[in-house]
Order: structure tokens, then C-alpha cells, then sequence
């Protein structure tokens, strides 16, 4: 009888340790399922057989390299046509273009050689960041200058805009650094790796949304009343090129609003958008702004200025400019053009 009453108690017991255990495994899976290995995450960190060398890592490689022996190919022309022009415009986005490419091709070397030690994921990191700073810093630029100081192309002008870029792109890599290695987002960890986590899913989320808010406003910009009170870029390369921007900074957003609410999908959005911008964002800016520069003939950057042959240059000072460009939606363009340009030659005088 005894015997009965034992057998019972230990079959009830070990009955009440499965029902206690059993959730509690399901519940640390869900607690921490960022951190199951998704391909998306696998994507990230997972290296080619038995090799040191990521995916990832290869992925970032092979388009910064290809991107890279274009512009040595171009160089003898480039060198050549910034020779005779002198504009120092082209030659600041021609020599970021250059460093971003090769600051790029670095990183992933690198990364590729280095151990799985504490010290080389911190120097991964701030590869990362040295990286994105200069990537910012031409984003910075290009917007500056177009809606600024795109008509004036002194050195000075230049000098002012690289200043403001640099200072405001550091203070951007900074903290963002600072979040990455000091207070690594655990949620975009795999096992023992962290991976780089662009300062965290809510830094990741806050600046995607406040870049996006700012390229839509690009955008729509010659839509709104203050294309009659400052001057706007005429081509159409600088809104496609804020378009695209914006629609990258949106995806990159709802993806990081995704990681905020603990949905592993989110990653492949952030994966995309992270691989679009670090492998084709220099090819992006060389096509929309330094390709008709370097091509057979020469454009001004943001179409501030006419071409100084252009026989309709007697007509700049008719009385009613403004009149003419209402029969004639060209000339429209080409008149406001003109006297921005006028106005940008005497202040460099």
C-alpha cells in the first residue's frame, strides 16, 4: 500500500515538473526569438564553409571593388576634364567618391582578416562608422548645396559647406558609435557574435524617419510656394536622387519599427536597405551628378548657371522676363537660371 501511495506521489510530481517546465521553455523562446538564428540574421554573421570570410561581408565587398576599378579607368579623363574646368565642386564629390570606395573596400577587408576577438569587432565597428561618416557627410553636402549654395561655385563656398557637413556628420557618427560599443543592442546579436547594429533599433528607427521627413520635403519642394522665394536645382537628377533617398530611409524605418516590436522580419528590410546604401550610394551620386560632368559635355552640377554660349544671353535684361517665360515654359527655367547666376558671379567678385 505504501508502495502504491510513493509511486503515485512521484508520478504526480514528475507530471507537475512538465507542466511547469514546458512553458517556461516555450516562454524564453519567444522572449528572445530575435536572437534564433533567421536567415536574415544568418545572413549577417554566417561565414562561406569553413572559411573566415562572411557572406555579408563578400556581398559589401564585391560592388565597392567593381565600383572602385570604374574609377580607376575614369581617372585619366576625370584628372583631364577637372584640369580644364577647375570647379572645385566636382572635384570635392570626385575625391569623397574615391575615399567612400575605398573606406568601403577597407572595411570589408578587415573584417574579413580579423578574429572573432572583442578588440577586432570593436575595430570592425568603427570601420562602420568611419564609413557612414563619410557617406553622411556627401549626403549633407549634395543637399547644401543644392538648395543653398548651388549657385555659387567659389572655393569658399565649398570650404563653408564641407565644414558644416563635417561637423554635423561627425556629431552623427559619434553617437552613433558611442551606442554601438558601449551599449550594443542585444537584439541584434547572434550567439557569442555582435554584429554591427547602427547604434541600436531605436537610434536605427529615429534617424531613418527624421533623413526620410527630410528627403520628402526635398522632393515636393518645387511642389510648394517657396519655389518663388529661394532658388531650387532645375535638374532632374537631384529630386530623383532625393527620391530614391527617401524611399530607402522609409523601408529602413518600418523595418527598424519592426525590430522595435521584437518581428525578426524586420531584419530583412534593414539587411536590404543597409547593403543598397553602403555598396551603391557613391555609384548613386557619381551617376546623378558627376556622370554628365566627366561625359562629352560638361554640366553645372545643380543647373544654377546656363551655358555661357547660349545666344539668348541679350535677353537677361528684357523688362518683363517673366512675361515671355508664361508663352514660353522654357525660357522660364532659363531666365531664373541666368539671373541667379549673375547674382552668384558678383558676389564672388
Amino acid at each position: 500500500m505504501s508502495d502504491n501511495i510513493t509511486h503515485s506521489t512521484t508520478l504526480v510530481t514528475a507530471l507537475d515538473n512538465v507542466t511547469t517546465l514546458s512553458p517556461t521553455t516555450t516562454q524564453t523562446t519567444n522572449d528572445t526569438n530575435i536572437t534564433v538564428p533567421h536567415k536574415c540574421l544568418l545572413l549577417l554573421y554566417e561565414d562561406i564553409g569553413k572559411s573566415r570570410v562572411r557572406y555579408w561581408d563578400l556581398l559589401l565587398l564585391v560592388p565597392n571593388v567593381l565600383f572602385f576599378m570604374f574609377l580607376l579607368w575614369k581617372l585619366p579623363s576625370a584628372r583631364a576634364k577637372i584640369r580644364v574646368t577647375s570647379s572645385p565642386i566636382f572635384t570635392t564629390f570626385y575625391i569623397l567618391v574615391f575615399v567612400v570606395a575605398l573606406v568601403g573596400i577597407a572595411r570589408a577587408v578587415v573584417s574579413m582578416t580579423v578574429s572573432a576577438s572583442d578588440a577586432a569587432t570593436v575595430a570592425d565597428k568603427i570601420l562602420w562608422e568611419i564609413t557612414r561618416f563619410f557617406l553622411l557627410a556627401i549626403e549633407l553636402s549634395v543637399v547644401i548645396l543644392g538648395l543653398a549654395f548651388g549657385h555659387l561655385e567659389s572655393k569658399s563656398s565649398v570650404k563653408r559647406v564641407l565644414a558644416i557637413t563635417t561637423v554635423l556628420s561627425l556629431a552623427y557618427s559619434v553617437t552613433q558609435g558611442t551606442l554601438e560599443i558601449l551599449y550594443p543592442d542585444a537584439h541584434l546579436s547572434a550567439e557569442d557574435f555582435n554584429i554591427y547594429g547602427h547604434g541600436g533599433r531605436h537610434f536605427w528607427l529615429a534617424s531613418s524617419c527624421f533623413f526620410f521627413l527630410v528627403y520628402s520635403l526635398v522632393v515636393i519642394l518645387p511642389k510648394t510656394p517657396l519655389k518663388d522665394r529661394i532658388s531650387l536645382p532645375s535638374r532632374k537628377s537631384f529630386y530623383v536622387y532625393a527620391g530614391i533617398l527617401a524611399l530607402l530611409n522609409l523601408v529602413q524605418g518600418l523595418g527598424s519599427a519592426l525590430l522595435c516590436v521584437d518581428i525578426i522580419e524586420g531584419l530583412c528590410c534593414v539587411d536590404a536597405t543597409t547593403f543598397l546604401y553602403f555598396s551603391f550610394f557613391a555609384p548613386l551620386i557619381y551617376v546623378a551628378f558627376l556622370k554628365g560632368f566627366f561625359g562629352s559635355e560638361p554640366k553645372i552640377l545643380f543647373s544654377y548657371k546656363c551655358q555661357v554660349d547660349e545666344p539668348e544671353d541679350v535677353d537677361v535684361h528684357l523688362p518683363h522676363p517673366y512675361a515671355v517665360a508664361k508663352k514660353e515654359g522654357m525660357d522660364s527655367a532659363f531666365y531664373s537660371s541666368t539671373q541667379i547666376d549673375t547674382t552668384a558671379y558678383l558676389d564672388d567678385v
